[in-house]
């Protein structure tokens, strides 16, 4: 079962926009691409395979009883640029591969299984996280399907091309009966498992996280010929706030600050920057500091605006609540974890995950995997084929499990 994950780990990684690295968008043709090889899979698996209006793989395999609620397993398709090959697709991998166990023993629960493999939750295309799962658990804002991305393409029109219906969307939520819960798998992308000899452990919560973006607007002028007293340098101006960001989260503990994108304009060597883009991301496990310090920033973020000349305009593009896994799914998470072998040990993800959203439809629990130095977001990524083996046999005893106490 786990050299059958990683083998799909590697076909989907090969599933790319840009030629030498890994880089697949929401609605793209990699995407295309990823959902044929997976629906081939999940049908091998005996599940029942459709795709709904945002774009969502979803493959039932039906219970005892054909009214009997539904039980999710799932992850992401989509990567950042430059991504790594595990992280999302290896917890839909998981997931078809604890499905195909139970059709290949002829083996029916007294509960639905529904694999989903989410269209984007990395946000590279829109900037928009958890797009799909939102519109899972019913909470997909219509506003956004006027976004366009870095071509003019309009979320509505790039839905349209992917073969969904964006005036549909909403019709997304799920409605498919009673649910039981909410399970991923997902690699750690931490190095806490390493560093205690562990390949799987149990998630506790999901950290809570905040993005903006923010425009510095200055004046574009002669580089040779506009004295450094007279300029209004936009990049300057946002450098400053980079720094700013940096030395708030090393002082504040546990807190976490990223500016991870920069765009800048007019982008010519002998030009003053005009105008510099860029985004903000802040992240802490309890919701009252991520949102003091968040608002912090951004006054900084005035506060050096106005004091160098140039003008500021902020947006919000996401702000997701720090999120408790459920007591009853974490406690059959750590007795599957105990029956197969390793010590289970109980832990905090700095990520956000479509779990996060789905904890807002339903009972939520994620089991982690451990991965190599705790690299990802980065084409260094790495688990291995034994610590996979656990992740599967992991979920397999807690389908079991589950099974006996419904």
């Amino acid at each position: 079962d786990a050299a059958a994950v990683m083998r799909r780990c590697d076909v989907l990684g090969a599933c790319s926009e840009e030629p030498g690295r890994l880089t697949r968008p929401f609605a793209s043709p990699a995407m295309q691409q990823v959902h044929e090889h997976v629906t081939s899979w999940m049908r091998e698996a005996g599940m029942t395979v459709r795709k709904d209006n945002v774009g969502n793989l979803l493959a039932r395999y039906e219970g005892r009883d054909g009214r009997s609620p539904t039980l999710i397993l799932g992850s992401h398709l989509d990567s950042v640029r430059g991504a790594g090959k595990y992280d999302g697709p290896l917890g839909v991998m998981v997931a078809i591969a604890a499905v195909q166990r139970l059709q290949d023993s002829g083996t029916r629960l007294p509960f639905a299984i529904e694999v989903v493999g989410f269209a984007d939750e990395e946000g590279l295309r829109y900037n928009i996280p958890y797009l799909s799962s939102r519109a899972l658990a019913g909470d997909f804002d219509a506003a956004d399907l006027k976004r366009t991305d870095a071509q003019g393409i309009s979320m509505a029109d790039a839905i349209l091309a992917f073969g969904g219906d964006p005036v549909r969307v909403r019709e997304d939520g799920w409605h498919g009966g009673d649910l039981l819960g909410y399970v991923e798998v997902h690699i750690e992308q931490g190095p806490v498992l390493e560093a205690r000899d562990l390949p799987v452990g149990v998630v506790s919560a999901i950290t809570g996280q905040s993005r903006h973006r923010l425009r510095f607007t200055g004046e574009a002028a002669h580089a040779g010929t506009t004295p450094m007293d007279r300029r209004k340098d936009a990049l300057a101006a946002a450098a400053e706030f980079v720094l700013a960001v940096e030395a708030e989260a090393r002082h504040t503990d546990d807190l976490v600050a990223t500016v991870g994108q920069l765009s800048v304009e007019p982008g010519v060597t002998n030009v003053v920057p005009g105008q510099a883009v860029v985004s903000l991301d802040v992240r802490h496990w309890d919701d009252k500091v991520r949102l003091e310090r968040s608002g912090l920033l951004l006054q900084k973020a005035r506060d050096i605006a106005a004091r160098r000349g140039v003008s500021l305009q902020s947006e919000p593009v996401a702000d997701t609540q720090s999120v408790r896994c459920s007591p009853g799914f974490m406690s059959l998470l750590t007795q599957a974890v105990e029956s197969v072998g390793p010590p289970a040990t109980k832990l905090a993800s700095g990520a956000g995950h479509d779990a996060a959203v789905m904890a807002g439809l339903t009972d939520m629990a994620m089991l982690f995997v451990r991965c190599k130095g705790g690299i990802s977001h980065n084409p260094a990524e790495s688990v291995t084929e034994e610590d996979v083996a656990v992740a599967v046999d992991v979920l397999g005893k807690f389908l079991e499990l589950l099974a006996a106490r419904s």
